[in-house]
């Protein structure tokens, strides 16, 4: 009897082993954002190189030795204010020659009008002949030339004594000296005396690629290219230090025409500078910011660049992620603005990405910051 009930409940404890199968792989509850259009802040930045509005090289007029340099380097001058004085020995006995010539000319032209007055009345009386009050005019008006002659030789001598006073044409800061009193100075040297810097109000030139320029087109209202750059909110610097400058700029002027060896095309931004923070010669970058309305936002954290692409794991409807490539239209922040690749609507998971391969069932977990 034991061996008979062994025999029937083996066979029955075989088939109770062989009828279930073991549970399927799990999905992987990951961290995913469900995309919905958006308003986003685009900000471009832009390497720039800073100039005074106006930069004035000052050279002598006239040659001579440095006489005395009436101020320092770095140092803040009004319009008018003297900066330099070249010995004017030379030159002011020039002007007083020039100014003796022309007394001497003016006296010669008194005495051939004196000839001229004193000879009209006997001509008329025919005591002398009328060629010789005609020659007497002659007399007359070439002594009237030389005397014009003379005043602009004066002129001249007194325009290069007044030279050797160099003034500022404008206000502003003085750059490099590179002479000294006693030096040689000529007007047909290469080198300035200084640099002279207006930098109340400061420009900030940078250029714009071909693609930048043509998107910088499209996302401004107005029918024409200066309608346009009136309608750019007003624009930021960041000083080479990475601090941002207190004071807003305003784009003003494109350039006519891009560049054939870098294929750019050079803008300009102008800073007020009252406080004289900013000098010529320094860097930053320019930074302008645009409003965009009903665009798709992408975590930079949600990711993955490979050869020069940038991809996103994307759900479809069973669940299953897939790597999507989708053009990157500009940067909000810490998003990327997708370009037409993704919809609204469409869900991508945004943590854990390193685990992740196609094709692989993931249980999206919504309402989680984006991590790495």
């Amino acid at each position: 009897m034991p061996v008979f009930a062994a025999f029937f409940v083996l066979p029955l404890a075989c088939a109770g082993c062989g009828g279930q199968q073991g549970p399927g792989p799990q999905a992987m509850p990951l961290a995913a954002l469900k995309l919905k259009p958006e308003a986003a802040v685009v900000m471009q930045e832009f390497p720039a190189r800073l100039e005074g509005k106006v930069n004035v090289e000052i050279r002598p007029q006239v040659d001579g030795i440095l006489e005395k340099i009436y101020v320092d380097e770095g140092a803040l001058v009004q319009a008018g204010q003297p900066l330099f004085r070249i010995d004017s020995r030379l030159y002011r006995e020039q002007y007083n020659q020039a100014l003796a010539a022309q007394h001497a000319a003016e006296a010669a032209a008194s005495i051939a009008r004196l000839d001229v007055d004193k000879l009209a009345p006997l001509v008329r009386n025919k005591v002398v002949s009328d060629i010789q009050l005609k020659s007497a005019k002659a007399s007359l008006l070439a002594a009237n030339a030389n005397v014009e002659q003379a005043r602009a030789s004066a002129q001249s001598a007194r325009i290069n004594l007044g030279y050797t006073v160099i003034s500022a044409p404008v206000g502003g800061y003085i750059g490099t000296i590179p002479f000294r009193t006693g030096s040689l100075i000529a007007r047909t040297g290469s080198t300035p005396l200084t640099m002279l810097s207006d930098v109340r109000e400061v420009y900030g030139y940078f250029s714009m690629s071909e693609a930048d320029f043509m998107q910088f087109r499209r996302q401004y209202e107005g029918a024409t290219l200066e309608e346009k750059i009136r309608n750019v909110p007003p624009v930021t610097l960041l000083l080479a230090d990475g601090s941002t400058y207190p004071e807003k700029g305003q784009l003003e002027m494109v350039g006519g025409q891009f560049d054939e060896s870098t294929a750019a095309i050079a803008v300009r931004a102008v800073f007020p500078n009252e406080n004289g923070l900013l000098r010529t010669g320094n860097t930053g970058r320019v930074r302008l910011e645009s409003r965009f309305e009903g665009v798709l936002l992408v975590p930079q954290a949600a990711t993955v660049e490979m050869q020069d692409k940038v991809f996103v794991f994307r759900l479809d409807k069973s669940g299953k992620v897939h790597r999507t490539a989708f053009t990157v239209s500009g940067k909000s922040g810490d998003s990327y603005i997708a370009g037409g690749e993704l919809k609204p609507g469409d869900v991508i998971v945004t943590s854990g990405l390193g685990r992740l391969q196609d094709g692989m069932a993931v249980k999206p977990v919504f309402d989680k910051a984006p991590q790495k």
